[in-house]
């Protein structure tokens, strides 16, 4: 996982697989940049994940908790369909300020 900043656009881009383990990584590496920066926007990249389970539904809704506090939008870019299908499961695309890209 790479982690990019530029111009109130944080982005995190999520690679190998997202379980348990690997989640909770991911989890606290995020929340470090997003508070060190505080953007405008926090981008979700999961174009380079080639597994997910429920750890990784439960990444992004915990980072959709964080991104409400500082009215802050959440984005779920490069999803599979299949991962795109169980985050719209979950309710997000029903959530303020969730873009899927």
């Amino acid at each position: 996982m790479t982690i990019t900043q530029d111009n109130g656009v944080l982005t995190a881009h999520l690679t190998g697989e997202i379980d348990h383990h690997s989640a909770a990584f991911m989890r606290s590496a995020v929340d470090a940049a997003f508070v060190r920066t505080s953007p405008k926007e926090l981008v979700l990249d999961f174009s380079g994940v080639t597994f997910m389970d429920s750890s990784g539904v439960g990444l992004a809704l915990g980072r959709y908790k964080k991104t409400r506090e500082q009215n802050c939008t959440l984005v779920l870019a490069g999803l599979s369909e299949r991962d795109k299908r169980m985050m719209k499961l979950s309710g997000m695309q029903k959530m303020e300020m969730v873009e899927f890209r």
